[in-house]
């Protein structure tokens, strides 16, 4: 379209078809003229597809499952997130059953102040998440004790025990308070554990077990365990109670070292 303008030039004006118009989003403008509208603010903030928000709940439940009872800030330097932006899926994860928030065991607490609930599976999000792993974990040591004898099942567990034994060795070698030593290696490792004073010893409570289900069906695993813990200690322990047994928490007595007070004889 051609139109007069200014000392006598011709000016094209061009005009195009409405992009947003013809995808019907009630945009009230005319052909040719600048596009204003929040309407394409709004459709870019949904177009976030919903699978991302699914892929960040399977991952902070998973890291949930693998490491224990974790705070939001754990969670966030964890896995590169940022607290704000987890909160709200945990909150929904919670709403779904999946996890459970609760105030974190008195022992685990350091420093002053109000401390953070911590976040941690249910029993619900534990079969929904656990079972896969784990159903083939017990399906591969079924097989092997099936087809090659059940000395290898005994062989494996001895390994993994040994294997725990080599990592926490060095460090309770540089500590003086073993026990508590102990512990903090077995928390990093997702046992979740602390040290409780008992009469003539204390308790090592583990408040979750990465291998609960697979231990259900092959104890060999909890015994194997227990020996590196009397090993580690350098003193004889006792399992009192295991989670793979339906105990709420896998508690392990750690008698206190006796003194020898005997006194030498003196001769007449």
């Amino acid at each position: 379209m051609l139109e007069r303008g200014p000392a006598g030039r011709n000016l094209r004006i061009y005009s195009w078809p409405n992009p947003i118009a013809q995808l019907g989003l009630g945009v009230g403008v005319a052909n040719g003229v600048e596009l204003r509208h929040n309407s394409v603010v709004k459709l870019a903030e949904a177009s976030v597809p919903k699978s991302d928000d699914r892929r960040t709940r399977d991952l902070l439940a998973r890291s949930i499952l693998e490491n224990g009872p974790s705070s939001v800030a754990t969670l966030a330097t964890r896995l590169a997130l940022t607290p704000a932006g987890i909160r709200r899926h945990l909150d929904l994860l919670v709403a779904d059953g999946v996890l459970l928030a609760r105030q974190p065991h008195p022992a685990l607490v350091r420093g002053r102040g109000r401390p953070s609930k911590v976040f941690l599976m249910s029993d619900a999000g534990r079969e929904k998440f656990e079972h896969s792993y784990d159903d083939l974990a017990v399906s591969a040591l079924k097989f092997m004790s099936a087809q090659l004898g059940e000395h290898l099942v005994q062989s494996f567990a001895d390994s993994r025990a040994e294997e725990i034994e080599r990592k926490a060795a060095p460090l309770l070698a540089k500590s003086s308070k073993k026990t508590q030593a102990l512990a903090e290696f077995l928390t990093e490792e997702g046992y979740a554990a602390s040290i409780e004073p008992r009469p003539m010893g204390e308790e090592l409570c583990q408040h979750h077990c990465p291998i609960a289900h697979v231990a259900t069906e092959f104890p060999q695993l909890c015994e194997a365990e227990t020996e590196a813990l009397s090993r580690l200690l350098g003193t004889h322990v006792q399992r009192l109670a295991t989670i793979a047994h339906g105990d709420g928490v896998c508690t392990t007595f750690i008698p206190t070292p006796q003194k020898n007070n005997s006194k030498g004889k003196v001769r007449a």
